[in-house]
């Protein structure tokens, strides 16, 4: 019996470490506009009930804030633990890139860091295949049967 590793799918799977970061990166804004409270009043016919169920939208807007906060923060950690458990100068790569609030441009980065070009890409290369693993987003490609 031969056991095959599967064959990951290199565009893809950078990808979806790319869209890993973008969501980071909104996360790290705040609260989009439509999660906020109306703070217009709202009038129905609807007789109110005594029951344990939330009817205000202001208390609906409210729990989708606080899950929404939750759901950020769980994110946000979860990118920095991959990353943190990167060496430090891919780190560095990474964060500079993708995670800074000003985001720069690759040659800015590798004349900085003092790489060559080449040297800069392979690396980031190798840091993404690392980055999707630690993050279990990594893509791979289907098997064609014939």
């Amino acid at each position: 019996m031969i056991f095959k590793l599967p064959e990951i799918n290199r565009d893809e799977t950078k990808k979806a470490v790319e869209k890993a970061f973008e969501k980071y990166r909104f996360y790290l804004l705040t609260i989009p506009e439509e999660k906020l409270p109306k703070l217009t009043a709202t009038y129905s016919l609807v007789p109110p009930t005594i029951s344990n169920e939330f009817h205000s939208k202001t208390e609906d807007t409210a729990i989708n804030a606080v899950d929404f906060e939750r759901e950020r923060e769980e994110y946000i950690n979860w990118i920095r633990k991959a990353v943190n458990r990167l060496a430090p100068k891919e780190r560095e790569i990474i964060i500079k890139r993708y995670l800074h609030e000003e985001e720069l441009y690759d040659y800015e980065i590798y004349n900085e860091m003092g790489f060559s070009e080449r040297r800069y890409y392979r690396q980031k290369a190798r840091i993404f295949y690392k980055l999707a693993f630690l993050l279990k987003i990594e893509v791979y490609k289907k098997e064609e049967h014939p």
